[in-house]
């Protein structure tokens, strides 16, 4: 049946099908014999995903993933003419017309469609929050009971809010956008033309109109427009580092047929999109493209809005808590009025104000004055933050994932020593490495820096004025090593390789050089023998000792070449670079900061453990781990990861310190794991494009000035320095940031609660209103006017040393333990101005009011001072000098109102000065009372704020 299907891309029924409805793909993806996760298991995963309410599962692939690799690898394990029927395809490629067709058909050919949101939509998402849409519903019932100053401060508070928020967010992560960088050049792309006879023609085309089927042909500096599977190829090496973070580079080639057990990046056949040719060339057939490639599974979930955290929903649920109780209350003191009154209007509009004093108004303001000024405190410490709520988790953050690479070291190479075959340091060695290095003219690498380095600095003298350079062998990613021919004038008295009129030097990856090897110098013995398997296995056995301590290591090998007496006669690099001998070894390490130790301790002193996710070695990860202090008892590789189940993954994840070969995808179910299952608050430090993923999914993305536009894109936090201890004073800042959030929720809804309660104790008490509505309002008002400070305060030093986080059953057993301290001083007051000064009727309406006023707004303004802090107030913890300031001015300003013409305006009455000394005592009371309360709070749930 395959024959005829083949045959059809020669007629005209050929263009009723396409690769985005291709029936042999779709059976491929989903055919149990083929898949490495059969029908079986998808039913599982997706019974699993649907049982756990859709829960993101870090240890299983997506469904767009199974497909992209059961399609990838369906592909690398056929024959190449069944690739051709496979994508619909011939050998001559595609004609014009078709291409044309799937393109229209398919789109262009772009790794994410991404919309990017408009400034409307950032506005609504600003505004559309809870309190905002109380106080603004507060604000038109104020002005249809023509309460319009009300009504008008309610409304600039939530303009301000609303602005805030807006500015910060506007123009932030458009980072999709960044990917179509990767692959935007054009392609060389096999086209034929012609209705009888077709003719092959190679053609430019831009990489948004390849479309699958197209035949391209690739040389060195080239980016693959899609996932490929090739044709031809010829000493092929490509880069994989945009999808795996290594530096290493991998070898491809055409012919070969791949096992479905090999690790989808490992696959020799397959080529993905946004990988580079290295060096080599050939031809590929392109697979998928847009959004069914690789690259698009990984970046699939980028730009889509992030679950609220802890915060988020538990300011939601306070909202949604104060509006029930506002119903209830309001809806009691509006009816106990009319009862008393039979004014309806007047009533509503104490209703309406009763309702405003127990509404935070001021929550959304200091909640986003706060997070501004930890980002200009964080701006000051060469921090960009992009995201303000990024800052408020950095406090509650208490597992920070890193990358290894320019972190934790210096990502640069530093030459550790230069060793014989048996491990001595010999200085032979190092001279040959060195000529080596200074004469190399072609491709300069960073290892050639360092050698020369450690010569100049430990004062070798190898006089290169001495030597000549003949010619250069450049090096390749095939052969994996550089050749410089020298010449030096006869010295028979010197050693005997530098007596030596002409020579080769070749160093590279200890391998190759010990294959081009056939003997061996014993520099002790001044002699050279043959080089024997034994030899070769134990240079071997010690490079892997060295490699598995965190070193780099390369081979230095030399020859003696005869010069030639006929200037015809020119030897093969191949001969050249063969009969050597072996001299011995250069090892190099990429150190680990000076700071990077100092600030993992200071981070792991405040609660934030240290996971490494890397793509380079687990040898490599361990041995610089080891130099920070990271605990490495606990590692694992990606293909590692793989193997393992749901349940074994989580586990895993969970106790590793140090995660290695890891691709993007995987670092993005490391993270999703550790937030999803073990509950944490994770941060993500990375700066390449294999770190773009779990930047997004973390809920601190934190990336460097230096790193790729799409990882800076998908951060919340930019550092101008590539160094920890900036983010050691960030998790101070954020801990200081939501220490002062959370006091003034919890002040402002337990102090809003408790005096609401005790209004409507007073209404049903005394049967008139305990203050008016434009007296309630006013005090509300100068109460939430001195709150402002609140982000200006100070933290004691033990809440900042642990990670902290928004409890949803703290706040509510907060207020069930606090309010009733607040209303019990409401109601002793109530009562000793009842009896004490015997206000009893509505005549004494005025005199009370003015008690009232002035006890209400102080001990509104006092609360501060006793829910800051875990210790007595103003004895053992005094607040910040503008906490002070604003407390002073406000209490000024109550006492002093009923003795101004504002007064009498408000209708108040003179206080007596034995009233005022009844408040001191009542509040000693009020604070000795509350501490006591404080203390047993503090015992049974050990936390306070």
């Amino acid at each position: 049946m395959a024959t005829p299907r083949f045959f059809n891309f020669f007629n005209g029924n050929s263009h009723q099908n396409s690769s985005s409805s291709n029936p042999i793909r779709e059976h491929l993806v989903t055919r149990p014999d083929d898949l490495k996760h059969g029908f079986a298991n998808s039913v599982s995963v997706f019974l699993q995903r649907f049982m756990s309410g859709k829960k993101i599962d870090g240890g299983s692939r997506t469904e767009e993933e199974e497909k992209v690799y059961s399609w990838l690898y369906a592909l690398a394990k056929s024959d190449k003419d069944l690739v051709f029927e496979y994508v619909r395809s011939t050998e001559r490629g595609l004609s014009f017309t078709e291409a044309e067709r799937r393109l229209k058909e398919n789109g262009p050919n772009v790794p994410v469609e991404y919309r990017f949101p408009s400034w409307w939509h950032l506005l609504w998402t600003a505004f559309f929050h809870p309190f905002n849409i109380i106080l603004i519903v507060l604000s038109a019932l104020s002005y249809l009971a023509s309460d319009n100053p009300n009504g008008c401060i309610m409304l600039v508070l939530v303009f301000i809010s609303v602005s805030l928020r807006f500015y910060q967010e506007y123009g932030s992560s458009k980072a999709a956008m960044k990917l179509s960088e990767l692959v935007r050049c054009p392609v060389k792309v096999q086209r034929c033309a012609g209705r009888v006879v077709q003719t092959e023609l190679i053609v430019q085309v831009d990489q948004r109109d390849i479309v699958p089927g197209d035949i391209i042909i690739f040389e060195p500096g080239d980016l693959f427009p899609g996932d490929v599977r090739l044709l031809t190829s010829k000493h092929l090496v490509v880069s994989q580092s945009s999808l795996t973070g290594e530096s290493g580079v991998t070898e491809k080639t055409a012919d070969i047929k791949e096992d479905p057990s090999t690790p989808l990046l490992d696959l020799k056949n397959i080529c993905f999109m946004g990988t580079s040719v290295v060096s080599g060339c050939g031809t590929g057939l392109i697979v998928s493209t847009g959004s069914k490639t690789y690259m698009s599974t990984m970046f699939s979930n980028i730009g889509k809005q992030k679950p609220l955290d802890y915060f988020e929903k538990g300011v939601r649920r306070i909202s949604y808590v104060l509006i029930a109780v506002m119903l209830v209350v309001v809806t009691a003191i509006v009816l106990t009025c009319y009862f008393t009154s039979y004014d309806l209007s007047q009533s509503i509009l104490f209703g309406i104000s009763v309702a405003c004093a127990l509404t935070p108004q001021m929550l959304p303001l200091i909640v986003n004055t706060s997070l501004a000024k930890g980002a200009l405190a964080m701006a000051r410490d060469r921090c960009i933050v992009k995201s303000l709520t990024a800052i408020r988790d950095m406090g509650s953050m208490d597992i920070l994932c890193i990358d290894k690479t320019g972190t934790l070291t210096m990502n640069r190479a530093i030459m550790v020593n230069h060793l014989d075959s048996w491990g001595l340091p010999k200085e032979k060695v190092l001279r040959f490495a060195f000529l080596n290095a200074y004469f190399k003219t072609e491709q300069k690498y960073p290892l050639d820096d360092a050698i020369l380095a450690y010569v100049y600095t430990n004062g070798y003298r190898f006089q290169p004025s001495k030597w000549k350079k003949i010619d250069e062998i450049p090096f390749d990613f095939t052969r994996r090593r550089v050749s410089v021919i020298l010449e030096t004038e006869s010295n028979p008295k010197e050693d005997s390789y530098q007596s030596l009129e002409r020579f080769v030097v070749t160093k590279g990856a200890l391998e190759e050089i010990i294959n081009l090897c056939c003997f061996i110098d014993h520099i002790d013995q001044d002699a050279i023998t043959t080089f024997s398997l034994e030899d070769q296995q134990r240079i071997l056995n010690m490079g892997e000792e060295l490699s598995y301590e965190g070193l780099r290591v390369i081979g230095v090998a030399v020859k003696r070449l005869q010069r030639k007496t006929s200037e015809g006669s020119i030897d093969s690099d191949e001969a050249i670079e063969s009969e050597m001998i072996f001299l011995g070894l250069i090892t190099f390490f990429d150190p680990p900061k000076d700071s990077a130790k100092q600030a993992l301790w200071r981070l792991a002193e405040k609660g934030v453990k240290a996971k490494v996710l890397t793509g380079d070695s687990l040898s490599l990860a361990v041995k610089v781990c080891q130099e920070v202090g990271i605990r490495t008892t606990h590692v694992i590789t990606g293909p590692d990861l793989e193997l393992l189940d749901q349940d074994l993954f989580h586990e895993t994840v969970k106790g590793a310190t140090v995660l290695a070969r890891l691709t993007p995808t995987q670092k993005l179910r490391v993270v999703q794991s550790l937030q999803m299952v073990g509950n944490h608050v994770v941060g993500f430090l990375g700066d390449g494009i294999n770190d773009s993923l779990a930047l997004d999914a973390a809920n601190v993305g934190i990336s460097v000035d230096s790193g790729v536009s799409v990882a800076k894109d998908f951060a919340d936090i930019i550092l101008l320095e590539k160094d920890l201890n900036v983010l050691v004073a960030g998790v101070e800042r954020g801990r200081l940031t939501f220490a002062n959030t959370m006091k003034y929720i919890k002040m402002s809804v337990i102090a809003n609660v408790g005096s609401v309660l005790s209004i409507l104790i007073a209404t049903l008490f005394l049967r008139y209103e305990p203050l008016t509505p434009r007296q309630l309002i006013t005090q509300n008002f100068l109460y939430n006017f001195g709150q402002i400070v609140i982000p200006w305060d100070k933290v004691e030093e033990d809440y900042v040393k642990t990670p902290q986080s928004f409890s949803r059953k703290g706040l509510p057993m907060f207020i069930l333990w606090n309010a009733p301290v607040c209303t019990l001083c409401d109601l002793v007051t109530l009562l000793f101005v009842y009896f004490y000064y015997r206000a009893y009727t509505a005549n004494d309406a005025r005199f009370f009011h003015s008690a009232w006023f002035t006890e209400g707004l102080l001990m509104q303004t006092l609360i501060i001072h006793l829910i800051r802090t875990e210790k007595i107030p103003f004895i053992q913890e005094v607040a910040s000098w503008p906490v002070i300031c604003s407390t002073v001015i406000v209490s000024a300003i109550g006492i002093a109102i009923p003795f101004t013409p504002i007064g009498k305006v408000m209708d108040f009455v003179r206080l007596p000065f034995s009233y005022y000394g009844f408040l001191v005592v009542l509040f000693i009371g009020y604070f000795s009372v509350g501490q006591v309360v404080k203390r047993i709070y503090i015992l049974i749930y050990h936390k306070w704020l």
